[in-house]
């Protein structure tokens, strides 16, 4: 590891970022995620194996009382006798197919692919030289994200990553309250290490904090991604805010920013200096459009990011108006599934991105490449400003309306037409010379994408009346505006 943080010092050293926020603050986002607006997460990994409650199996089967310690009693024993390193050779990912979930991501019309590199149970899904505890020495024996990035860049899809390793500081702690197999002493390198007690989450001055030893570890795994796989884009979950790694964000970012031409990082709350890297908010968005680009992430299951026997899973509508709601307001979503142990994507979740796709392909220059207009929306509807708040479907109506532009079209998006034929679009009435307007140009042509039947259409003070065959989707309808 210390050659490894030679050279990440060199980097910086001689490279045009350095570990300060002033230096980072040179940073632009680049033209690819400029331009992209949809993206795949995957959460796939050991956790896939039990396959109950969520991603954060490895953790909860350790805290008494919880549905996975009971759970794990009843199904495997007990926690001396198997633990969650047990697990691990059961993951054999034997019907993993890159090529396969190559096609489907890029015929769901995504711009970019992110799986999950490390997640907090700390198995790493890569070829790794910093612990045995990864996909190619251990469990499926393969090289989990270079076999991705190949099929990826076959089919024209950005490659990216994403780390939650620093919370490995604390994952496993609870594991150390009673006999398990998280006892004894623990190095670098060994699965559970180090296993600390867990504190307040959101304390970011929590007690006791991580220690250089493993913060070292955590920069050097995060490097040796961008070094192997040169991923267009790393994301980083919340506790990266903690006050004892914000030292080692600044190295990372100035030694990825030094290394990746178009890197981009995405980062929640504060933990980075805004304008140094793109915001994300998970399971959420802003209720209003940005000047600057940002991100949400979701899943397709409401209760877990990975695949368990119970998901439950949201409409393919309501996903794609999520996507229409963010690209309005200057956003990309990105979207998560969850693979099986055995490598296969569950019919779920084929069909949920290939509902999506089939939208895309008929009503993409809406999203492809357009921009945010002067006004993102209008419409009843409430949208919830920050994280978590996608537990519930959000209801819309004919009188919901989300705005982009491209060229010399506007794009007027219905969010639910259902039953209906006819929409007025406020934002679009018209005006008299001098008047507040936030359409002051003739109206040439309006279009339905997708459909070859006439529009009819008046304009007046009230808005532009729309009338056309009753609509029997549920999904966004678009009208293209000349």
């Amino acid at each position: 590891m210390k050659d490894f943080l030679e050279k990440i010092n060199n980097v910086i050293e001689n490279g045009k970022y350095k570990d300060s926020w002033e230096s980072l603050h040179q940073y632009e986002v680049p033209k690819w995620y400029r331009n992209a607006r949809f993206g795949i997460f995957i959460h796939w990994g050991v956790y896939s194996v039990p396959a109950f409650g969520s991603e954060w199996y490895s953790r909860n089967m350790y805290i008494r009382g919880s549905r996975e310690y009971k759970h794990h009693i009843e199904t495997y024993g007990l926690h001396k006798d198997f633990g969650y390193k047990d697990f691990v050779p059961m993951f054999k990912a034997e019907k993993f197919d890159p090529a396969d979930w190559a096609e489907l991501f890029k015929n769901a019309g995504a711009e970019y692919v992110m799986p999950v590199a490390e997640h907090h149970d700390g198995f790493q899904m890569y070829d790794s030289s910093l612990s045995e505890w990864n996909a190619k020495q251990k469990g499926p024996h393969r090289d989990i994200l270079g076999e991705l990035f190949k099929e990826f860049d076959k089919k024209g899809l950005i490659g990216c990553a994403s780390s939650h390793r620093v919370e490995h500081w604390f994952f496993m702690g609870h594991g150390r309250e009673f006999e398990s197999d998280v006892k004894g002493e623990m190095k670098r390198g060994d699965f559970y290490w180090p296993a600390m007690p867990e504190r307040d989450h959101y304390d970011f001055n929590s007690e006791p904090p991580p220690s250089k030893e493993y913060l070292e570890d955590w920069l050097c795994r995060c490097c040796e991604i961008v070094d192997k796989y040169r991923p267009k884009m790393i994301y980083f979950d919340w506790w990266i805010q903690h006050s004892a790694v914000k030292p080692y964000l600044k190295r990372f970012a100035a030694y990825y920013y030094n290394t990746v031409e178009g890197a981009v990082i995405n980062y929640k709350h504060d933990a980075f200096k805004f304008g140094t890297a793109v915001i994300d908010i998970e399971r959420g968005q802003f209720s209003e459009a940005k000047p600057f680009i940002w991100q949400s992430d979701t899943a397709v299951a409401i209760n877990s990011w990975c695949y368990t026997k119970n998901n439950k899973y949201k409409k393919p509508y309501a996903i794609v108006r999520d996507l229409v709601d963010i690209v309005s307001k200057n956003g990309r979503l990105l979207l998560n599934i969850g693979p099986k142990a055995d490598g296969t994507i569950p019919d779920e979740d084929r069909e949920i991105l290939m509902a999506i796709g089939d939208w895309l392909r008929v009503n993409g220059e809406a999203i492809y490449g357009a921009k945010v207009w002067k006004r993102s929306s209008e419409g009843p509807a409430i949208m919830i400003d920050g994280g978590f708040a996608d537990a519930e479907e959000k209801v819309f109506t004919n009188e919901d309306f989300r705005f982009t532009a491209k060229g010399p079209a506007l794009y007027a998006i219905c969010m639910n037409m259902k039953g209906k034929n006819k929409a007025l679009i406020r934002s679009l009435a018209s005006r008299e010379p001098g008047k507040d307007a936030f359409y002051s140009d003739n109206i040439g042509s309006v279009t339905q994408l997708g459909s070859n039947d006439a529009v009819n259409w008046s304009r007046t003070e009230e808005g532009l009346l729309i009338t056309t065959k009753q609509i029997e989707t549920e999904m966004p309808v678009v009208f293209k505006i000349c």
